[in-house]
C-alpha cells in the first residue's frame, strides 16, 4: 500500500461529523486543519480544544489546527474532505473551488440526492470541480463514538484506487477500520436512502409496533435501496455491506440517530415542525424524503415506503394511514 501523504488534510465542515472525522485524522497522526463557517465557533474551538456545540465530550489532539479563514486552511493542504448537509453541499464546493491547490484532492463524506436537481455527491463534484480525484466516506458511524475512540468501520469508494487507499491508511488505526471500494454509485445511494427508512422505523416504534415491525422496515428497505442503487448503475452486492445494510441497521436502530428520534416523535404524534425542532439539528431524512421520491418516480423505481413516508413529510399524511397503505399493499414475491 501507498505511504499515507505528509501533507496536512482540511476537513470542511465543523459540525459533529466534521469533527470527529478531523479528531479521528489528528489522533491518527496526519497533520490536520477543521474549517467552519462560524467565526465565533471556530473561535470558540481554538480556545477551548473542542467542540463545545456539538461534541462537547471529544478533546482536540494536538496536530488538530482551528483554521482562521478558508485560505489558510487549504494553503499546502494535500486532500479536502467536505463534511456537510447535503443541502450546503453545492454551496460549499463552489466556496473552496478557487482556494483548492492544483494537486489537492477533495474527498466528501455529505450523505443525500441534492433536492433541485436530483444528484448524488459525485456528480455535484463533476459540475462544480470539473474531474478531479474524489472519494466518498460513509457506512455506519456515529460521530459521538468516533470523537471517543470507540471501534468502528466505515467505506471509502474512490475510482482512483491508490486515492482510496491512502484515505484508508490515514485514518485507520486501532480502532477504526477503513475499507476501500470503487462503486460510488452504490456507496452514495446507500447513504441517500437509509435517512428517510430510518424515519419509517423511528415512526414505527413511536407508535408502539414493536421488533417484528422493524425488522420488516430495514429488510423491505433494503430492497427498495438495492433497487433504486441498481436503476442507476451500482453493484448488487455493494448494499450488502458497510455503506449499506451496515448504515441502514445502524441509523433504524439506535436512539443517536437523528432522523429514528424525529421518525419516533412523528408516531407519538407530533407534527413534523415540533419533531424538528425539539432536535435542535439538520434532520437529513427530511429533505431526503422528497429527493428519493422525485428520483424514484423519474426512474420508475418501485419505493412504497419512501413514497408513504414523503407523504407524510410533505402532504401531511397521518402516520397511520402510511402505516396501513404499506401493509393493505397487494400480495407478491418477496424477490420482487
Amino acid at each position: 500500500m501507498p505511504a499515507p501523504h505528509a501533507e496536512p488534510m482540511t476537513v470542511i465542515g465543523a459540525g459533529s461529523w466534521g469533527t470527529a472525522l478531523a479528531i479521528l485524522l489528528a489522533r491518527e497522526g496526519r497533520p490536520t486543519r477543521l474549517w467552519g463557517r462560524n467565526e465565533s465557533q471556530q473561535h470558540s474551538m481554538r480556545i477551548a480544544r473542542r467542540n463545545l456545540r456539538y461534541l462537547p465530550e471529544a478533546s482536540f489532539p494536538p496536530s488538530l489546527e482551528i483554521a482562521s479563514d478558508l485560505n489558510q486552511a487549504l494553503q499546502g493542504a494535500g486532500d479536502a474532505l467536505i463534511a456537510v448537509p447535503s443541502h450546503a453541499f453545492r454551496a460549499t464546493l463552489e466556496i473552496i473551488k478557487a482556494h483548492l491547490g492544483p494537486q489537492t484532492r477533495v474527498a466528501w463524506a455529505t450523505k443525500g440526492f441534492e433536492i433541485a436537481t436530483g444528484l448524488l455527491p459525485h456528480q455535484v463534484v463533476a459540475q462544480v470541480l470539473g474531474e478531479t480525484p474524489g472519494a466518498v466516506l460513509s457506512g455506519p458511524t456515529f460521530a459521538k463514538e468516533v470523537g471517543a475512540g470507540l471501534p468502528t468501520a466505515m467505506t471509502i469508494a474512490s475510482t482512483d484506487e491508490n486515492f482510496a487507499k491512502e484515505l484508508a491508511l490515514g485514518f485507520s488505526g486501532p480502532n477504526f477500520r477503513a475499507y476501500t471500494q470503487s462503486d460510488i454509485m452504490g456507496v452514495e445511494v446507500g447513504g441517500a436512502v437509509k435517512n428517510v427508512i430510518a424515519i419509517g422505523s423511528g415512526m414505527a416504534d413511536g407508535m408502539g409496533y414493536g421488533a417484528n415491525t422493524r425488522v420488516a422496515l430495514i429488510t423491505r428497505g433494503l430492497a427498495e435501496m438495492m433497487r433504486l442503487g441498481v436503476k442507476l448503475g451500482a453493484l448488487r452486492e455493494t448494499f450488502m455491506g458497510l455503506a449499506g445494510l451496515g448504515d441502514l441497521v445502524l441509523t433504524c436502530t439506535d436512539d443517536q440517530s437523528r432522523n429514528r428520534r424525529f421518525g419516533m416523535a412523528l408516531g407519538r404524534g407530533e407534527s413534523p415542525a415540533q419533531a424538528q425542532s425539539a432536535i435542535h439539528q439538520v434532520i437529513e431524512g427530511v429533505p431526503a424524503s422528497r429527493a428519493v421520491y422525485d428520483v424514484a418516480q423519474r426512474l420508475q423505481v418501485e419505493m412504497p415506503i419512501c413514497r408513504e413516508i414523503y407523504r407524510v413529510m410533505y402532504e401531511s399524511k397521518p402516520v397511520a394511514a402510511a402505516a396501513q397503505a404499506l401493509m393493505g399493499r397487494e400480495v407478491r414475491s418477496e424477490t420482487e
